[in-house]
């Protein structure tokens, strides 16, 4: 059900514990302003609170792709992700073994005029298409980056059905994808799982999720035993 209060409005979508934040922008001759996170918001859409460690920005040119990338759980890594500017195709798929929505693909678009958020919890896998030059996109992450735990797998893998080409022929003109070449050679999800490397599991996700919301109940308990 899509909550909506005097900051935002929190829509679930087809993936479970994905979410997209609308923010309320105030705008005047001067501009805009919008919050695009805040904390107890955060809570009262969850149920559980979300804790940056590090904070990202990547701007890229049309036709660029990235992904899909995910952490191994635990420790996971959740992700807030809003374009302050150019245009952006936000990709999560739930690779969570064990998920009731496995498999399943959202997309998000994100650009200045919306000021959306997506928020993708632990163990899914993320990717996004730029479909104009100087898109940013900007993260905040519930852990820094370890390329120990940090995975790729094939955004071309033919399971989740997702028309690259088509996507980038959005950005119009003769713009061709571009990848790294890490991202371009990147296994499919049963070659991943083929080499001996497990995807994220559903349930240990959820584990992690609730020792969050248990370890936030009992701190704000303590601090108001004070």
């Amino acid at each position: 059900m899509t909550q909506r209060d005097d900051r935002a409005t929190f829509r679930p979508t087809g993936i479970e514990g994905v979410h997209v934040f609308e923010p309320i922008i105030h705008g005047d001759d001067r501009g805009s302003f919008h919050e695009w996170f805040k904390a107890d918001a955060f809570i009262d859409a969850t149920g559980f609170p979300f804790l940056p460690e590090q904070a990202n920005m990547s701007v890229s040119a049309a036709g660029v792709v990235r992904g899909l990338h995910f952490a191994d759980v635990p420790p996971g890594q959740a992700k807030l992700v809003t374009c302050p500017a150019g245009h952006i195709i936000d990709i999560v798929v739930d690779i969570r073994r064990g998920s009731p929505t496995f498999g399943r693909v959202e997309y998000v678009e994100l650009e200045p005029s919306t000021r959306r958020v997506v928020h993708l919890p632990v163990g899914v896998a993320h990717g996004f298409v730029s479909l104009a030059d100087g898109s940013v996109l900007t993260y905040l992450t519930s852990s820094g980056y370890d390329p120990e735990v940090e995975h790729a797998i094939s955004i071309r893998d033919p399971e989740f059905g997702i028309d690259v080409n088509g996507l980038v022929a959005r950005a119009g003109g003769d713009v061709a994808p571009i990848l790294s070449d890490r991202d371009a050679a990147a296994p499919t999800m049963a070659e991943f799982g083929a080499s001996g490397s497990a995807l994220p599991d559903h349930d240990d996700c959820r584990q992690f999720e609730n020792q969050l919301r248990d370890g936030w109940a009992i701190a704000n308990e303590e601090v108001g035993a004070e």
